[in-house]
């Protein structure tokens, strides 16, 4: 490996080592991680196991279920609001005139 003096260097050169520099890591460490992974598989696939019942992994569904409704309007009760968030405008305009929330509670 050659060295580099960088104190006869002007900024521009430095900096553009700097480019040459950071591309070349970027692909060292591309490079490393495929071998690595090709690596892995063969252990795998010698092994006769998957990663998924090595590590336990298992299918994720959605984190969490859809909240149910608590509040609903009682001209049409398809329309329903769970509580959280923003109150829907059948809430709101009712809530105006004078309505109170214990009146919409399902």
């Amino acid at each position: 490996m050659a060295a580099v003096n960088v104190d006869r260097m002007t900024l521009r050169e430095i900096n553009d080592l700097e480019a040459k520099i950071a591309k070349a890591k970027s692909a060292a460490r591309e490079k490393a991680k495929s071998d690595l992974k090709d690596k892995i598989d063969r252990l795998v696939d010698g092994s006769g196991f998957t990663i998924a019942e090595l590590y336990g992994f298992t299918a994720r569904g959605r984190g969490r279920s859809k909240s149910a409704a608590k509040y609903a309007n009682p001209e049409n009760k398809s329309e329903t609001w769970t509580g959280r968030g923003r109150k829907p405008n059948w809430l709101v305009a009712r809530l105006k005139k004078g309505a109170k929330m214990d009146d919409f509670a399902i």
